[in-house]
């Protein structure tokens, strides 16, 4: 067991204008399961990069002390690598890794050796992430840096990821899944506002004391504040008196002070100056009763509450489909993404299903119904045709984000805009989405954001102004929007898409895994704003908390081979 010590670390990225840490101290220790927690932007994935390259990458200020090494997931591989057998990348990853550990870990993840020995590249994003972790956890005498492990992971998978890590020690997670916090971790690092917090404990022990301390600071702001008022008025009030009494030295009624001696203007200018004395100290305990109430909300988490004013469709039914298939050009499936793809790789010719029309077949015989009022959440494994559906409902609709999409079958392909990943074609069945419906979509992917925000909203037809403040109440620095979206880190980008899709007018909300990357003081505001104004949606999030919360009906959708 050793510590890792962190002394007065500042740092900055070179030509940004805003410090990330600022003067941090505290002390770590390296037998701990600790987990990370803050908001977007505040630093998380720097600090593990610091912890990772030191000085040698990064000049910061302050001193990192640490007797051990560190690794980090995930891994960084290349468009060349990725063509390489898993095996063969792991040699080229870590070059003294050890085959024999690897195969232990594996098998503690209920994954197959046998992916070892095929391209990285046909693996997928589950595979990846498991035979990643199984690398990283192979190592001795390393202090391992988990940067979100169960991003874009169907809740198998995360429950596998969880019930791996549960047994393990002597890592720092990165996560927003409260699930997966709570199962693994016995230490918590949080990022708060203003300042840097260790604590005993998992989020949920964690969460319910900042819940106690938030209310018992809110309760002595409450009486600093009444205190402040009663000194102000007995301030102004002594103000009053020494004025008025001042007032009097120089010049007098004779008839009305027919009393007064030559000696008395000496005795008013020595109480004057006695009340003038009863003003400064009463405005000085002012000063010690506003210093003591600063620090008391300094880091207090209160969501501002969101807004949103869906529209009324006409309509009962927003989404019909009765014996619906979707498929894809069998030439065009490798232009698929990685996220979607099952167990067996890049929708393999044994994986995907029946061949229909000369499509690989994402989704068959599938019956579904969206009425006005419902929040349904598709839940099912990577794979099974979630995003496949979602794509379809948004072409059928007319939605800007398809145009141009095939609805013949077996027509010529068509590609999303701005990307060579194929769409959907309706192979057979029906699917009816009616006229005029109209939809606020939130991709899951954020790797097209680009430019500043005010191009990005002129693009979306939004204000400006409402966007900035909307980015604002989402927990957005001001200084943030002077930067380039590519500056921004993944949750930064995504709360982006999550508040245009939040400023469009729609009757229908159609969220593709909207949570990744974001951070859970955020997901606490969307669960609310959801279940307060009670939109129509259609969601894919495999986030068990926020799911269970704010989805009105779950359909649970599997794999074509499952089918059948």
């Amino acid at each position: 067991m050793s510590q890792i010590t962190v002394s007065d670390l500042t740092f900055c990225y070179e030509g940004s204008y805003d410090n990330i840490f600022e003067g941090v101290s505290f002390v770590l220790d390296t037998d701990w399961k600790l987990g990370f927690i803050g908001r977007n932007g505040k630093g998380k994935t720097t600090f593990l990069r610091l912890l990772l390259g030191g000085a040698g990458k990064y000049a910061y200020q302050g001193s990192i002390r640490a007797s051990v090494a560190f690794d980090y997931f995930p891994y960084t591989v290349t468009r060349e690598q990725e063509a390489l057998p898993a095996a063969e990348l792991f040699e080229e990853l870590r070059p003294d890794f050890e085959l024999w550990r690897v195969l232990c870990e594996l098998e503690q993840l209920a994954l197959d050796p046998e992916c070892l020995y095929r391209p990285f590249s046909t693996l997928s994003h589950g595979e990846r992430t498991k035979a990643m972790l199984a690398l990283l956890f192979s190592q001795e005498n390393f202090f391992l840096l988990v940067d979100e492990p169960t991003n874009h992971l169907d809740s198998g998978a995360r429950k596998v990821v969880r019930d791996y890590l549960r047994t393990k020690k002597g890592f720092i997670l990165v996560s927003h899944d409260r699930e997966l916090l709570d199962a693994c971790i016995d230490h918590v690092l949080v990022l708060n506002r203003e300042t840097i917090q260790v604590e005993k404990g998992n989020f949920s022990t964690w969460w319910e004391n900042k819940e106690r301390q938030d209310s018992f600071h809110r309760s002595e702001n409450e009486k600093h504040l009444r205190e402040i008022g009663k000194l102000k008025e007995a301030a102004d009030r002594a103000a009053g008196w020494a004025e008025k009494n001042e007032r009097t030295k120089i010049g007098y009624d004779p008839i009305k002070n027919h009393d007064r001696c030559i000696n008395a203007r000496a005795y008013i200018g020595a109480k004057t100056k006695k009340m003038q004395s009863r003003v400064k100290n009463t405005r000085r305990r002012i000063d010690d009763e506003i210093a003591e109430k600063e620090g008391l909300l300094k880091d207090i988490e209160s969501p501002v509450e969101l807004k949103l004013m869906p529209l009324t469709f006409h309509k009962e039914v927003y989404v019909l489909a009765r014996e619906l298939c979707i498929g894809y050009p069998a030439q065009e499936m490798s232009a698929r993404s990685a996220e979607d793809a099952g167990p067996g790789g890049l929708f393999s010719r044994e994986e995907s299903g029946l061949r229909n029309g000369g499509c690989h077949t994402a989704l068959r015989n599938f019956d579904f119904i969206l009425r006005r009022g419902e929040r349904i959440l598709l839940k099912g494994e990577n794979g099974c045709g979630k995003s496949s559906l979602i794509r379809a409902v948004l072409a059928a609709a007319g939605a800007p984000e398809m145009a141009g999409i095939s609805e013949g079958r077996g027509g010529d392909t068509a590609f999303c805009p701005g990307t060579r990943e194929a769409l959907p074609q309706i192979t057979s069945g029906v699917l009816e989405v009616p006229a005029g419906l109209k939809i606020s979509y939130v991709n899951q992917d954020t790797g097209f954001l680009k430019g500043s925000l005010s191009e990005f909203a002129r693009g979306r037809g939004l204000e400006v102004s409402l966007l900035l403040s909307l980015l604002r109440q989402l927990d957005f620095d001001r200084i943030q929007f002077g930067k380039e979206m590519e500056e921004y880190s993944e949750g930064q980008k995504k709360k982006v898409l999550l508040a245009a899709s939040l400023l469009t007018p729609a009757h229908l909300y159609i969220w593709d895994e909207p949570l990744n990357y974001i951070d859970i003081f955020s997901r606490m505001q969307l669960e609310e704003l959801i279940l307060k104004y009670r939109p129509t949606m259609l969601l894919v999030e495999h986030d068990g908390v926020f799911g269970e919360k704010v989805a009105s009906r779950i359909v649970s959708m599997c794999k074509e081979k499952e089918r059948h």
